[in-house]
């Protein structure tokens, strides 16, 4: 058992089971033995490796989106440049590389970051020199605000309720055997899940800090205009344990090495569109044909001319990776929330 695993194991041993949203923020977030407060966890000699990792066609595309929404919006000065989970900061690099050639959007914006991981903050740092950096996205200045969150809440804590014949049960990480494992608790769940009719043995998830974060974006872009992009696996009201665990680019068993390993779960895209008011909240569309909506496949196309050899093959696969149904096109999901009033977002809505 890890260290971490094992002031888990004396946590529950003390008090008592604890539900599975406490086991993931202490596994990603424990000062000491943390998976985030403790290292980089991107890249090829990391555990995954995230859209803009794969390719600099995607902070592009997200650039020109945002630059898109802010003229369409009127051009407004003071505007909170933001990304929430910026992980090395290549997004938010591609970001500010792509628009310089956008007449005044520079000059209008200024970029905070949303991280709580030191390492990660440092890694940033040399990219985004002059980035203001938050704990959370309630310390973000006030005005009009653009941001951008990719693959940010997939890692938020979720509880998982089981429906059983006789009423629901929570799963809960308790220490059997000297190893952690899940067991089931009869706990009531929140509205949101029990609410749901379901046949007995489905599994619901249901991440509880999800409506407070995307409430509170919503409640400062319908006051103070701007945007925000949100892009991640999942479904749209999807039900069954997503919870999944990576070491090295492979799944390991969730409860083995808490603090080694990544934690995620699918993030449920009609809870973001219940919390949006009042902001609007746009339709969900796949990652792939949102990219290709923004032009992917033209600049793609620019890109290649220049390349040949290993370096095309490896352009070409990254363009499939980003895009096809079968990769992360169709599994990856985008939403967007702007004003009630304001024009449509590009590639999001009619």
């Amino acid at each position: 058992m890890t260290p971490l695993g094992e002031r888990l194991a004396a946590r529950i041993a003390a008090h008592g089971p604890v539900t599975l949203a406490d086991y993931m923020a202490t596994a990603l977030m424990d000062p000491e033995h943390g998976y985030y407060a403790t290292r980089d966890p991107f890249g090829q000699a990391g555990d995954f490796i995230t859209a803009p990792e794969i390719s600099q066609m995607f902070g592009e595309l997200v650039g020109l989106w945002l630059a898109q929404v802010w003229q369409d919006q009127g051009a407004p000065a003071g505007v909170v440049l933001a990304e929430a989970g910026p992980g090395r900061g290549t997004l938010m690099a591609d970001v500010l590389r792509a628009t310089r050639a956008v007449p005044g959007f520079r000059d209008a914006v200024a970029v905070h970051l949303v991280e709580t991981s030191a390492t990660l903050r440092e890694a940033q740092a040399q990219r985004l020199p002059g980035a203001t950096w938050h704990d959370d996205i309630g310390t973000l200045p006030e005005g009009p605000l653009l941001l951008v969150a990719n693959e940010f809440l997939d890692a938020l804590p979720v509880r998982q309720f089981v429906r059983r014949p006789e009423g629901w049960a929570e799963r809960v990480v308790t220490v059997q055997g000297g190893r952690l494992a899940l067991a089931l608790a009869a706990t009531a769940p929140p509205p949101a899940v029990m609410t749901r009719d379901v046949p007995p043995g489905t599994v619901i998830e249901h991440c509880p800090a999800l409506p407070g974060i995307v409430g509170a974006i919503g409640a400062r872009i319908a006051r103070h205009g701007g945007a925000a992009l949100f892009i991640d696996y999942g479904e749209d009201g999807g039900t069954g344990d997503t919870l999944q665990a990576l070491r090295a680019h492979r799944p390991v068993d969730p409860l083995a090495e808490p603090g080694l390993a990544d934690l995620t779960a699918h993030v449920d895209f009609a809870a973001i569109a219940r919390a949006a008011p009042p902001a609007r909240a746009s339709a969900v569309v796949p990652q792939g044909a949102f990219l290709e909506r923004l032009g992917i496949t033209a600049r793609a196309r620019t890109l290649a001319a220049g390349l040949s050899g290993a370096a095309l093959d490896d352009h070409v696969a990254a363009h499939r990776r980003l895009t096809h149904p079968g990769e992360m096109g169709r599994l990856f999901k985008v939403i967007g929330l702007a004003p009630p009033d304001a024009p449509p977002l590009p590639g999001l809505e009619p």
